[in-house]
């Protein structure tokens, strides 16, 4: 078959509106060649591919189905949504998927009247799709509302507080549980566990199904036909099956488990439940990467896997041609896996992160001292606290934006009892093309403000190394340390453990004309500021200040002393970050300067490489030299003056 011909039904679906035009045996093609256009582009400009690669039948027949954008479909986790994209307008621009000012990696609801609630985190979909239903009920509007969550989504507490509402709120909500056992590393936990033996209640399932479907036929000449269903169907549960279904007893009809790629089947589904009143829950089986052989075999490489052949599926291996610096995440995994070995009393705790946070590391050589406690920040806080209440060191790893979601536990199981959990927080900073959602912009300055909390961000590899090795000798209270995503500069960081003095910043070059206080990774790029052209003449002093809290008071009298012009370096944002932390000082302490904070601006930054978003946000080398050689212009002429 040639390309033309393999794309004949993809060129002429613009909208769904087209595709509800084709006949219900020409869906098949249209998912293998929406699956093929999502291998293709994903090829050259990476993403995440296995979870949309795993819904595309799901995909097809939702808005097959489904009168979009007027019924309203919740994408969660949203990456699983690339098919959706294409299918709503903008297959044209999707080669522009995570770049800089391109389309959102996520749903979007500034992007497309499609994408009914943005979806960057997971396990929001219930409680939106249920707000969504009952504005809907409210203002007199028909319509259907479907929330799709999978990909590990469900084992987020907000998920069960969405299926506990919805289950009392007259609406037809209709959940869509999509079962891949995967969320980026395999699922674990006890729900886990639960939905294979429901899958295995095979009989009970398989005959539920029969009595359904008869049943519907019938309830269109006899109204009352489904009543009588649901009678028998409660009987032959008592009989066949050992507990009762988790989902029903929430007050959801539940439907399944269904083969999630038969897509004339699940269209044909999906247009009778649209018929059944009330809150319902379809459980589909999955396989995330499905129609990739590579991603199907090797789902968590593939979750994300960057550049890779689109035939054979090999990755693409960039290399400088030597040896390059390890990932700040790799950094933490082979540090604590040796603070580990030293000190039976550390273990690591991540909410569904092992790989993407390097656990694994320990997991592998350690697993009785390496919990995965699935997509679940809050529980993951809390249990971290729990630990430390009885001795135990834990290292809680969690992204920067994801530990938003457990703040309350930061503060009150944590914080208030003064208990010794060293939060590892990862993606600090600009990450990237995941956008706004993303971006580990808001740590510094929301966790600075907590009272016994350590706020500390190491410049290097080996000062990383360093303060993980120190959070566990001064065990006496919270202890964050954030790090960026990406790779840093030091070849040779795994030196001998050194202690830090907590508080201590660290003098990395001594000057007279102007002074730059950096807070973590900045100060590399405050470093290539000061090796750019045109700034030999400039004698800046840099402070790697190393905490954000507490402050290095003793060094700042010094700096505030000693110079007019202060420049101020961070990854995060101005509003209450480390240069506020600064200006407080000042203002405390009588000092007056010419003070210049460079950082994260009052908004919410998008999509695009860490380098176009530092130089977006004014920060990258470039602008930090431009700043400096202003500063102390003007000092010099208003010298002259």
């Amino acid at each position: 078959m040639n390309n033309e011909k393999e794309k004949q039904l993809l060129d002429q679906i613009t909208y769904p509106a087209d595709l509800r035009k084709l006949k219900k045996d020409q869906l098949p093609q249209v998912c293998d060649e929406l699956r093929q256009f999502i291998i293709d582009e994903c090829a050259s400009n990476p993403g995440h591919l296995g979870a949309s690669l795993g819904v595309v039948e799901l995909t097809v027949a939702l808005h097959y189905a489904y009168n979009t954008p007027h019924d309203a479909l919740v994408w969660d986790v949203g990456h699983q949504a690339y098919g959706h994209k294409i299918l709503t307008g903008r297959r044209e621009s999707f080669h522009t998927n995570r770049k800089y000012k391109g389309i959102s990696g996520f749903p979007k609801i500034s992007e497309s009247e499609y994408d009914a609630f943005g979806t960057g985190h997971s396990s929001t979909s219930i409680s939106a799709a249920l707000g969504i239903a009952v504005a809907s009920r409210i203002q007199g509007i028909k319509r259907n509302i479907v929330a799709i969550i999978g990909d590990g989504s469900m084992t987020g507490g907000i998920a069960f507080e969405g299926l506990n509402n919805a289950g009392i709120e007259k609406t037809n909500i209709l959940v869509i549980l999509n079962d891949n056992n995967i969320a980026i590393d395999p699922n674990r936990g006890a729900l886990k566990e639960y939905l294979a033996d429901v899958t295995t209640s095979r009989t009970y399932n398989r005959l539920k199904g029969d009595i359904w479907t008869l049943f519907g036929k019938i309830n269109k000449i006899a109204p009352h036909a489904r009543e009588y269903a649901q009678k028998l169907e409660n009987g032959l549960k008592s009989v066949l099956l050992h507990q009762s279904n988790l989902f029903e007893a929430l007050r959801f009809r539940y439907f399944g488990p269904v083969d999630g790629h038969d897509v004339i089947h699940l269209a044909e589904l999906l247009q009778d439940m649209k018929n059944i009143p009330g809150p319902k829950l379809l459980h589909l089986h999955t396989v995330k990467g499905k129609g990739f052989p590579e991603a199907e075999r090797n789902q968590t490489v593939y979750h994300a896997p960057g550049l890779y052949n689109r035939k054979t599926g090999e990755l693409v291996v960039t290399s400088t041609g030597g040896k390059e610096p390890p990932l700040y995440q790799d950094v933490f995994g082979i540090t604590l896996l040796e603070l580990a070995r030293q000190n039976h009393r550390i273990v690591g705790i991540t909410p569904a992160m092992p790989s993407g946070c390097s656990l694994k590391i320990l997991m592998d050589e350690l697993p009785e001292r390496a919990f995965d406690v699935g997509i679940a920040e809050q529980h993951a806080v809390t249990f971290s606290a729990g630990l430390a209440a009885q001795g135990i060191i834990p290292y809680c790893n969690v992204y920067s934006s994801f530990l938003q979601r457990a703040y309350d536990q930061v503060i009150h199981d944590v914080a208030v009892q003064n208990l010794p959990v060293i939060f590892c927080i990862d993606r600090g900073g600009i990450v990237g093309a995941d956008g706004a959602t993303h971006q580990g912009v808001f740590d510094i300055a929301y966790l600075r403000c907590v009272p016994n909390m350590i706020v500390s961000a190491p410049m290097n590899e080996e000062e990383l190394r360093n303060m993980l090795y120190t959070a566990q000798l001064k065990n006496h209270g919270p202890f964050a340390i954030r790090y960026p995503r990406g790779r840093g500069r030091t070849i040779d960081w795994q030196q001998p453990f050194r202690e830090i003095e907590i508080g201590r910043a660290r003098l990395v070059r001594p000057g007279k004309d102007i002074a730059i206080l950096s807070l973590g990774t900045t100060g590399n790029l405050v470093e290539d500021a000061l090796s750019k052209p045109g700034m030999e003449n400039i004698e800046a002093e840099h402070w790697d200040m190393r905490f954000a809290k507490p402050l290095d008071e003793a060094a700042l009298h010094s700096i505030c002393k000693a110079f007019q012009n202060i420049v101020v370096v961070e990854d995060g944002v101005l509003k209450g970050g480390f240069g506020s932390a600064v200006l407080e000082f000042m203002s405390d302490n009588g000092y007056q300067a010419n003070v210049k904070r460079l950082g994260v601006p009052d908004h919410f930054v998008e999509h695009g490489t860490q380098a176009e978003l530092y130089k977006e946000c004014d920060y990258d080398a470039d602008s930090i030299a431009r700043v400096v050689k202003s500063m102390v212009g003007h000092r010099h002429l208003s010298k002259a003056v």
